[in-house]
């Protein structure tokens, strides 16, 4: 550890009581090796943590809380930092839980379906050790190979497959936590009374931080299909869309991209999308072979429309046609110097309309957007491309990127599908609710963390409760004043 610089800092008993706890070598000072935390995948936030911590067990993550809790001094976790909301940002005046070293498999119990994991475990990693079994973790992020599950819990993460499968939160069973005082506790599915496991999962943070989870792995499906279907506009590949789903078909997956998304895929890994695609469609079958086998069928007739339809004759051209989508992110990266990556959901029947005025948009600020969605359930990953050397590229850029959520909002949807809220999106939050829903929402808070030191400042406007009370509001909820918020 580089000790801190010569003028006394408010952290300074704070890292010594951190490195007799863990070790030099687990304790992070030096301004530079600090500023790899200071951002996650959102990187137009950043702060730099005014120190990092490396923990190996469950037990030092409560110990290092239970510090934080004498001190007064914010902590957040951080896993492999892949978030897209800033929900890891760091503290300048805190402590960053970095989990990344917790990366045991602790069991695997394939008769009851399930796997114990530590945070740091990849997600893809999961898969990979019951796969030969004939078992995987069904929720899939595109960043599956390097996200880790605590992070993914903390985010409710979902991934293509969500249509049929769910989010994250349908495939935990129990977690053990650290709450935001230092106590270490399960939550469990099977517990009775409230769900507070449902509770925790999505939370982003601000009730406390999982260092073992219990996880449901499903069995590999008998049969998949995977077909790539390419349209000439994305209108058409829309209405195949709600056909698809109309005719009473429940794919594994339904994703979506159109002509500047298929650009910056070709450009980063050559996926071979079909040349001249206004809009391609991954569309992916699985279950029974007879059921699969039936529902290509139909899906073959409702894609007439397509001028090009591919089916994946093996595991690896399955890969093929998804390794395109999968990038899509770091893609772009390829046809734009700098990209915020947005998220938000709309109804089905809304996909075209606010496609189009995202159109619109893009024209009327001279900002691309490339629009890659999980089409069967309406969540939107509009990438908003800009150049960041450009005088005032930046803010038009963030501006159509709001106004892309004021339309998910408008017609009914959410300003996130699965990316989180975190620091980023905050301020959207009372657009979506009203001061007594947020009030209502943050009480919760309260009742995990009285003290509001377990990731601060995430998901909602600050300031507001527990110690965050907005100086414009006339008085304080009553179950704060009253000091009961603890209880409920």
């Amino acid at each position: 550890m580089t000790s801190p610089s010569s003028s006394p800092s408010p952290l300074t008993p704070v890292c010594r009581d951190l490195t007799a706890l863990l070790g030099e070598h687990a304790v992070i000072t030096d301004p530079v090796r600090l500023r790899t935390y200071e951002c996650d995948g959102l990187t137009h936030h950043r702060a730099t943590p005014g120190v990092v911590t490396l923990p190996d067990t469950a037990e030092q993550i409560a110990a290092i809380v239970r510090i934080c809790n004498e001190y007064g001094v914010p902590f957040v976790a951080r896993g492999s930092g892949t978030g897209l909301s800033g929900g890891a940002l760091p503290r300048e005046d805190g402590v960053l839980i970095v989990t990344s070293k917790m990366r045991h498999i602790l069991e695997i119990d394939l008769p009851n379906r399930r796997a114990v994991v530590e945070p740091g475990v990849t997600n893809l990693a999961i898969t990979e050790a019951v796969r030969d079994q004939g078992y995987y973790y069904a929720p899939d992020p595109s960043s599956q190979q390097i996200c880790s599950i605590g992070g993914n819990v903390a985010e409710n993460s979902g991934g293509a497959h969500c249509l049929k499968y769910g989010f994250t939160v349908n495939h935990v069973e129990a977690c053990e936590i650290v709450t935001p005082d230092g106590d270490l506790v399960t939550l469990d599915r099977m517990n009775p009374g409230y769900d507070l496991l449902g509770a925790f999962i999505g939370s982003e943070g601000t009730l406390g931080i999982a260092t073992r989870i219990t996880v449901r792995l499903s069995r590999t499906p008998e049969s998949v299909t995977t077909v790539l279907a390419a349209f000439d506009s994305i209108e058409h590949g829309g209405r195949a869309v709600s056909a698809i789903i109309g005719a009473g078909i429940v794919p594994a997956a339904i994703e979506m991209m159109d002509a500047l998304a298929i650009e910056a895929a070709e450009a980063a890994v050559a996926c071979r999308y079909p040349e001249g695609a206004g809009a391609v469609l991954i569309v992916e079958l699985d279950g029974p072979e007879a059921e699969v086998a039936r529902q290509f069928e139909q899906l073959e007739e409702i894609c007439s429309g397509a001028f090009e339809l591919r089916v994946a004759e093996d595991a690896a051209e399955r890969a093929a046609i998804w390794k395109g989508r999968k990038s899509a992110f770091a893609a772009v990266g390829r046809i734009s110097p700098a990209y915020i990556v947005q998220d938000g959901v709309v109804p089905r029947t809304s996909l075209g309309r606010v496609l189009a005025a995202i159109d619109e948009l893009s024209a009327e600020y001279g900002i691309r957007v490339a629009n890659v969605f999980h089409a069967g359930d309406g969540n939107l990953h509009p990438l908003v491309l800009f150049d960041d050397a450009e005088a005032g590229a930046g803010e038009r850029a963030e501006t159509v990127s709001g106004r892309i959520l004021d339309l998910c909002i408008e017609h009914g949807g959410s300003i996130t599908g699965e990316h989180g809220v975190g620091v980023d999106k905050s301020r959207y939050m009372p657009k979506m609710f009203s001061e007594d829903d947020l009030d209502t929402m943050q009480l919760v808070r309260c009742a995990f963390d009285p003290k509001s030191l377990s990731n601060p400042g995430k998901v909602f406007p600050t300031p507001r409760l527990c110690g965050e009370v907005p100086g414009v509001r006339k008085g304080v909820h009553p179950l704060v004043e009253s000091g009961k918020a603890e209880q409920f």
